[in-house]
């Protein structure tokens, strides 16, 4: 790849402040599944409770994402970026002074679905900046955003263990202000930016089949990748912690596997862009759908070593982040005037499939037969069925696009 040809073929300051708003934003938004073992033990909650607390404010996420992604089609991805993230600060400053209940960690959690909502702005701020043959990886620096999982998860539990979980909320206040700042200086719309459709316009994207094809895929690649990110934290704890174990992992160390397996989702979600701009987005996405099974399957034995276990799930969450990449090359080939808003559905879908993993699987089989082993098998076999249907209609989809004569790889 010629990176002189790439940095001039867009606008690569708006593609840093995409960058750093979903890397904030990101970082916000999971701060209940990285400070998970400090909350939960506050409420004494059981397993399918902690399940459901880490998995709120992904459904937020999902909520505020088609109107956030309308928001940007309509008046540019700047200044929705710049109201997501002034909205942001209200359940920061709830959980730095407030969050003394369970009810008020839901509440505040469902609102941090804000800070997940920026998946819709920062991709199509990006996306719209670059021509088809660097979308792939355009969209795959922008979504790499999703590394400020990995601060959480480290540093979370580190603030937490000294100053306590409440603490952790309001220090997020101090990046958050600062990317605001850089956001508001260096962002700018693209020109290609397309004007304002009616409301029905845009209603006409939910009529088309693709849009839902898209949103189940992604379901898999993005839900499992948030779903994981909130959730290993209680899983590697009942597996390896101190607790479970004797001689286990601290919840500081059980921090930093989590961390690992975030940084191998996030690393690698700009390079499955990159691949799929090379070889094609559907190809690629089969092979990773098969690795993303077999390493279900690998996690559903529950290996005695903690670091066999954290070879599996990093090796799952890197194929989860190249599957976010991959996607997400072919969404604006496929819809290009509309980015925004489908943008904003497909991203929705995936965080609603990131809140069903824990709440819906992983969480109530747990509880149901004590063991982590069902739930992943369930996941297993889930990714297979999906396999299967994507390889279904992605034989559709390359006789179409083939005949659009686009010269992308599909």
């Amino acid at each position: 790849m010629d990176v002189k040809s790439f940095r001039k073929s867009g606008h690569f300051p708006s593609l840093l402040s995409a960058f750093l708003y979903f890397d904030v934003s990101f970082m916000i938004w999971v701060l209940c599944g990285a400070l998970s073992l400090y909350i939960t033990k506050d409420f004494g909650l059981t397993d399918a409770q902690k399940a459901t607390m880490v998995a709120i404010p992904t459904l937020g996420g999902s909520i505020f994402r088609i109107p956030m992604g309308i928001l940007a089609d309509r008046i540019g991805s700047r200044k929705t970026g710049m109201i997501g993230m002034g909205l942001t600060m209200v359940p920061i400053f709830w959980g730095w002074l407030g969050g003394t209940t369970l009810t008020q960690v839901q509440s505040l959690g469902f609102l941090l679905g804000i800070a997940g909502a920026s998946f819709a702005v920062s991709l199509s701020l990006a996306s719209r900046w670059y021509p088809p043959q660097y979308q792939g990886l355009a969209m795959g620096i922008a979504g790499a955003g999703n590394s400020g999982t990995a601060l959480a998860t480290f540093f979370g539990p580190q603030m937490a263990s000294h100053w306590g979980w409440h603490s952790v909320f309001g220090l997020a206040l101090i990046p958050l202000t600062l990317v605001f700042l850089v956001y508001a200086l260096l962002a700018k719309d693209s020109p290609n930016q397309p004007a304002p459709k009616s409301m029905s316009d845009y209603m006409a994207v939910f009529r088309n089949i693709d849009t839902w094809w898209f949103s189940l895929f992604y379901s898999i690649t993005f839900g499992g990748f948030v779903g994981f990110s909130n959730y290993f934290s209680i899983f590697f704890y009942d597996v390896y912690g101190d607790k479970a174990v004797a001689g286990g992992l601290s919840k500081v160390e059980i921090g930093y596997l989590v961390t690992v397996t975030v940084i191998a989702g996030s690393f690698f979600r700009p390079i499955g862009g990159f691949i799929a701009d090379r070889i094609g987005g559907m190809r690629f996405m089969l092979v990773l759908y098969s690795v993303i099974a077999l390493c279900a399957f690998g996690v559903s034995t529950m290996p005695g070593s903690f670091m066999v276990m954290l070879l599996l799930t990093s090796i799952m969450m890197a194929c989860l982040g190249m599957g976010n990449g991959s996607i997400f090359q072919l969404v604006p080939q496929r819809f290009p005037k509309e980015i925004g808003l489908v943008t904003g559905i497909v991203g929705a879908f995936g965080g609603l499939g990131g809140f069903l993993l824990p709440n819906n699987v992983l969480g109530p089989l747990k509880q149901a037969t004590g063991t982590h082993v069902t739930g992943f098998i369930v996941v297993a076999s889930i990714v297979l069925v999906v396999t299967l249907v994507f390889f279904a209609v992605t034989r559709s989809w390359k006789k179409a696009w083939a005949t659009a004569g686009s010269g992308v790889n599909y």
